[in-house]
């Protein structure tokens, strides 16, 4: 009978590119099972150990992921460093045996001895992928082609720009990704109401299509982002339009709305302290004031930290680039509001 077949790799994923998913699909290929070992590294990348091992878990399900959180940090090629990644990883496994061991580093022949598996080295030379983590850290945008579309979402920030109707949402995020040569996301709402309104109302049902599909572009225009995306509005906006045109919310709606608290990096609230642009599509000035004091409420409520945006067009665009240059995506608030500007 013939021995099942089992690989394993290991790596930071900082972040998981094409040439680490070469080396998986290689050992899907070539092995019966697949076990990957994923070590957390605060010392190369902010982002978390448990993002970057759901993105091996999203891209490749029947794939075993170990999730090292007290792994060596030490790498090189000394004796003493081959010795600890080895007994580390021999600990890790627990006695199960490894039959191929798949990589494109060095340590690939002294891991593989110490498993007693065969070395397998893929692309070593870089030419299938000829790009590496470093790289891709140092410009995401630039080698973008290189990472899968589910890595890339979480390399972006989203900065949604929330407020009543005439508080200069669309106008800031259109401006605003001009001038950082970014993408960003025009309220799908605005469209799909001008479409199928009847008497300046739409369907608690088409509501909640108008989240989705908002949703769905928005994931797509990530892919084409630089460093940031502008989002204007988002589901707890159209949750709330609901709430004033019906009451209620469908149960879709309300559950898009309450994921949407974790979905943004940066929530900005644009104030009515310019003048109300009084179209035939909005319910006039009182009713500005009103929704927004429900808007603001709401975030609180949700307890979603946000930033006010008052003035100009260029006074919020100042503001909004004060906060960008501190801003650390996967960092805590408290550790990149006390940089300066």
């Amino acid at each position: 009978m013939n021995e099942r077949r089992t690989g394993l790799t290991l790596g930071k994923f900082a972040p998981l590119h094409r040439g680490h998913q070469l080396m998986i699909e290689t050992a899907i290929q070539e092995t019966d099972d697949v076990i990957v070992v994923i070590y957390d590294c605060p010392e190369t990348t902010d982002i978390p150990l448990n993002v970057r091992a759901g993105w091996i878990r999203t891209l490749y399900p029947q794939v075993q992921v170990i999730e090292a959180w007290d792994g060596p940090a030490a790498m090189g090629d000394t004796p003493e460093i081959k010795q600890l990644q080895e007994y580390y990883i021999l600990g890790l496994l627990n006695g199960r045996r490894v039959t191929h061991f798949y990589s494109s580093e060095f340590y690939g022949e002294h891991m593989s001895a110490a498993l007693g598996a065969e070395n397998r080295q893929v692309d070593v030379r870089r030419i299938q992928v000829p790009v590496s983590g470093t790289q891709v850290r140092l410009d995401p945008y630039a080698n973008r082609e290189f990472v899968s579309p589910v890595v890339y979402n979480d390399l972006i920030a989203k900065a949604v720009l929330l407020g009543a109707p005439s508080t200069g949402k669309t106008t800031l995020a259109a401006y605003m990704a001009e001038r950082m040569n970014t993408a960003w996301m025009p309220e799908y709402g605005r469209e799909y109401w001008e479409q199928h309104q009847t008497d300046r109302r739409l369907a608690p049902e088409q509501l909640e299509e108008i989240a989705a599909v908002h949703i769905e572009r928005e994931d797509r225009l990530t892919q084409d982002a630089r460093e940031v995306l502008f989002v204007d509005t988002n589901a707890i906006t159209t949750y709330m339009f609901a709430l004033d045109y019906h009451g209620s919310a469908t149960q879709g709606l309300t559950l898009l709305a309450e994921r949407a608290a974790a979905r943004y990096d940066l929530v900005f609230l644009c104030d009515t302290d310019i003048p109300y642009d009084d179209t035939w599509d909005r319910s006039g000035a009182v009713h500005r004031e009103v929704f927004q004091k429900q808007i603001e409420a709401d975030l609180r409520t949700r307890r979603i930290p946000y930033i006010l945006l008052r003035g100009s067009l260029s006074d919020r665009a100042e503001q909004v680039e004060a906060i960008l240059r501190k801003f650390r995506k996967y960092r805590s608030p408290f550790e990149w509001m006390g940089r300066d500007a």
